[in-house]
């Protein structure tokens, strides 16, 4: 395998890294010590390799009890998007080494645009260090307060950003245990404990300021959130400084300890205390074990002391010292100041390496160490520095590679487009590594395409950005509620719609004036499984046109059908002009199916609201779900099609029977369980039947037997009952409609409405800058654009968040993770009350029934038909938890019919022939 070594990348594994020429009059054993800083590639896939699989085993849950990685959830859910806005006070530790740093910043809302008013640095003591964990950060609250008098800025109540660089387990944004010190930090009794609450302790000790901890972030992560908004979202954070990290956002369905199936959340890798054996042992170099032992944590932060800022020059100088003793190096000289720890700083070792003034800085930095420089004496120090930097940016590619990786997978993305922001002074001094990095990636990971953003302020920035981002999405959720909470629905309020409609239904039935025709039908009983014959069906309710050839026979139903689509001119054209188009179509039908000059009986399913005078008489009332043909209301729609049968000459056919789609959904689910008594649709419209007791319906003669009753239910509420639950979003639908002020019920409940309510409350958000940044897009301004189906779609459990982005892209809408996941919440919202309401519809009707027959407990059946209720994930599960919560007397069944309207009109044709010749015999 190809060597990746200090100088160059070998050719025909990938392009040449920059590097410094070994001296060709290098001794061997100047060789034979640097080539063990040599990584091969297979060597970095193997990094690569095992650090993704100990990630994805840290994410399930998985891990050892001394996992190689952390994994960490930070409780970051979103990235910044430009507007956040405000002063926020950020306090760094741990970030730049032994120091502290205060800064001021604000966030203008204006992209690109924001103001660091002040910083200052606090140098911490070594006994500070590592002293007790009570000083450390009373240190840090004296500091805030210096900091914040130098401002004057009074006593205002200050938003605060806690960059605590360190290894923490986050249990919320605001509360962060410390797991151990890095960094050359050991102070007492902090590990273990609440970082957060002892800062908040301490500020309140010092007493001088009221401060909010807002959030407690690494430096990694605010590397990130710090990262300048581009074209690509930065999603990746990466920190070399004198440790290393990495953070990303993930999908936070696939992160185990936080319970979630929705959304991203930032983790933290803590991957500088990976340290597989099988991956890293191999790399691993003697001066390696020697600076680990010589460590403050021996054992530990294995690959960070490969790459991090605090331990390159330490390798550096254990190099040379090793060069010096074998006497190829300063004439063997090893004065006491090279047998220093620390000698050598992360800032020489990149001095050292700068391709112009890199020999003089040698020359330089080494006399002040009191030694004096042979001929190659400088170009050997300074392919030392090459060496040990170009493989910590090799080491650190490996890790980067396994985190877009994982990225790649999670989001099942072929080619991954990403920029990485980082950070730290690694990439800040040293003239090298981010080339080196770069050309590594480009060898492990080529089907990733990776931009690198060097962050502003080195992470105080991104902190302030965390804290405003976790300020914005707290207003944004006060809106969003606010929003909603018209559309949650208590049980209480449902339970006063159930009893309206029962109120209503009563009105109906004896002739008295209610938003609820309850039309007989004329449908007197269900199947009794004895109907035999072949029957034809027509089935008009919406845009499309069936014709249906039914067999009823003693093995089953076998149904053969066509569907015929109506143009909007026909639909919105004359009366005549429809039912002629209805009559060419059954004769082209009858044509096909060779029933030409046949005269079968024949059931119309007829989805509008009529007024029944016998099974085949049926007086339209009005025109339903965008149907507005002229001259048809008022009239028996039977005798329209017979005379457009007239008129077509030549053509016989027995209308029998008009039929509800509702009746026939009842009466198909009827054939196969006779205790169906109840037919409900929801699909583009709603409504709903069910067999009432006939002494109770009024206008209808008899007293004994039942009576199918079509309820029109879509029209409840529009004698003004339901006004208590209708939104400011319900009256633009109803306005923009070609209906105002009628079917109130169904544009609630119905799938033609939904996606219009959706869409105008998405408007409404994006004008109060919660969605879409606040911009304003003109596909979202089309009506209709925002399909019902796509409730059932982003609705669907087994999408994944990437996948409802997909959908919402596809309409136009600019959206992030968090604006996905509140168009998810509009959509639960908007279906939920829609199926609540229809739950508390069908709890009136089955206990109306319960109570017209005396049970104490009922047992019935409801047939259902309907897109939205066979399509939507969760709209079935809602009616039927709603109806048991309302109707705690009556056990109800949903069935869902198969071809209700089709199959059902035609078995409303087949009982009424049967009852016919029981009346003839």
């Amino acid at each position: 395998m190809d060597s990746v070594g200090p100088v160059v990348l070998q050719q025909g594994k990938g392009a040449a890294q920059e590097g410094l020429p070994c001296p060709p009059d290098s001794s061997k054993l100047v060789q034979e010590c640097l080539q063990q800083f040599k990584v091969t590639e297979a060597q970095l896939r193997q990094i690569q390799a095992s650090l993704l699989g100990s990630m994805e085993q840290e994410l399930r849950g998985q891990a050892s009890p001394d996992p190689a990685v952390r994994m960490l959830p930070t409780y970051v859910g979103s990235i910044p998007h430009g507007t956040e806005q405000g002063d926020f006070v950020v306090l760094e530790l741990g970030a730049t080494g032994a120091s502290l740093c205060v800064l001021w910043v604000t966030l203008t809302g204006i992209e690109g645009r924001w103001i660091e008013s002040r910083s200052k640095e606090f140098v911490i003591p070594q006994e500070v260090m590592l002293g007790p964990g009570q000083q450390l950060f009373d240190f840090a609250a004296r500091c805030l307060s210096e900091f914040l008098d130098a401002l004057s800025v009074g006593n205002q109540g200050l938003q605060l950003g806690f960059n605590f660089s360190f290894p923490c387990r986050q249990t919320g944004l605001d509360k962060s245990t410390l797991i151990s010190w890095t960094k050359g930090f050991q102070c007492s009794g902090v590990e273990g404990q609440d970082v957060v609450q002892m800062l908040r302790d301490a500020i309140t000790r010092q007493g001088a300021y009221s401060i909010d901890v807002v959030a407690v972030v690494n430096d990694t992560v605010g590397t990130m959130m710090g990262c300048e908004l581009g074209v690509r979202p930065c999603e990746v954070g990466l920190v070399v400084d004198t440790g290393t990290n990495a953070c990303y956002m993930e999908e936070a369905r696939h992160v185990a300890e936080l319970d979630e199936d929705r959304g991203r959340v930032c983790v933290s890798i803590e991957w500088g205390s990976f340290s597989d054996n099988e991956a890293l042992g191999p790399v691993l170099t003697t001066f390696d074990h020697t600076l680990d032992q010589e460590s403050l944590n021996p054992g530990a932060q294995r690959f960070e002391k490969m790459i991090g800022g605090l331990y390159l020059g330490e390798l550096v100088r254990l190099v040379l010292v090793h060069l010096a003793q074998l006497g190829v190096l300063f004439g063997g000289c090893t004065p006491p100041a090279l047998l220093r720890p620390e000698a050598f700083l992360l800032e020489h070792v990149a001095e050292m390496e700068h391709p112009l003034a890199g020999a003089a800085r040698v020359h330089a930095i080494l006399r002040d160490l009191g030694l004096s420089l042979g001929t190659s004496d400088a170009e050997l120090v300074q392919h030392v520095c090459a060496a040990v930097c170009t493989r910590a940016a090799q080491l650190c590619a490996a890790a980067l590679a396994a985190v877009l990786t994982r990225l790649q997978h999670s989001r099942e993305q072929q080619t991954l487009q990403i920029a990485v922001a980082t950070g730290g002074r690694v990439f800040e001094q040293h003239p090298r590594f981010l080339s080196v990095l770069q050309e590594t990636m480009k060898l492990l990971v080529p089907e990733c395409d990776v931009s690198f953003t060097p962050s502003v302020d080195g992470g105080g920035r991104g902190v302030a950005m965390v804290t405003a981002v976790a300020a914005r999405l707290t207003a944004h959720r006060r809106l969003l509620e606010e929003t909603l909470a018209p559309f949650r629905l208590t049980l209480k309020q449902l339970a006063v719609v159930q009893a309206q409609m029962r109120e209503a239904m009563v009105k109906g039935l004896r002739g008295e004036a209610s938003s609820l025709c309850m039309l007989p039908t004329y449908v007197r009983a269900t199947p009794d499984g004895s109907e035999r014959g072949d029957f034809l069906a027509l089935d008009l309710g919406g845009t499309n046109f069936r014709v249906l050839l039914v067999r009823v026979a003693t093995a089953g139903v076998q149904i053969t059908s066509q569907i015929y689509s109506i143009p909007e001119c026909v639909a919105q054209g004359s009366g005549q002009q429809l039912f002629d188009h209805i009559v060419d179509c059954i004769v082209d039908f009858q044509q096909k199916q060779g029933l030409s000059g046949q005269s079968l009986p024949l059931g119309f399913t007829f989805s509008f609201p009529c007024r029944q005078l016998g099974l085949d008489q049926g007086i339209l009332l009005n025109w339903t779900k965008g149907f507005n043909a002229s001259d048809c209301q008022g009239k028996d729609v039977v005798c329209m099609l017979r005379e457009a049968i007239q008129r077509r000459q030549a053509v016989e056919l027995n209308v029998v029977a008009i039929v509800n789609d509702t009746v026939g959904t009842m009466m198909s689910c009827g054939y196969e369980d006779p205790r169906c008594e109840v037919g409900l649709i929801v699909g583009t419209g709603t409504n709903a039947c069910y067999m009432e007791e006939l002494e109770n319906v009024a206008g209808v003669a008899g007293d004994s037997g039942h009576m199918c009753i079509n309820m029109e239910w879509g029209a409840f509420g529009d004698d003004g009952s339901l006004s208590m639950l209708s939104t400011c979003f319900d009256a633009r639908v109803d306005q923009a409609s070609i209906n105002p002020g009628k079917q109130s019920f169904e544009k609630m409940i119905s799938g033609m409405y939904l996606g219009e309510i959706v869409r105008h409350i998405l408007l409404h958000l994006t004008s109060l800058g919660v969605l879409f940044r606040g911009q304003q897009t003109q596909r979202l301004q089309t009506r209709d654009i925002f399909k019902t189906k796509f409730l059932s779609e982003i609705e669907s459990d087994s999408l994944a968040l990437r996948q409802v982005r997909a959908i919402l892209e596809d309409l136009g809408l600019p959206l992030t993770s968090d604006d996905a996941l509140m168009v998810l919440e509009v959509c639960q919202a908007v279906s939920q009350r829609a199926a609540q309401l229809c739950g508390a519809g069908v709890a009136a009707v089955v206990e109306k029934i319960r109570e017209n027959r005396g049970l104490e407990e009922l047992t019935v059946s409801v047939g259902v038909d309907g897109t939205l209720y066979k399509l939507h994930p969760h709209f079935s599960s809602l009616v039927a938890s709603t109806v048991q919560e309302l109707a705690p007397h009556c056990a109800v069944t949903f069935l869902q019919s198969e071809d209700g309207s089709g199959k059902g009109a035609a078995l409303v044709t087949a009982v009424a022939c049967r009852l016919a010749q029981l009346a003839h015999v």
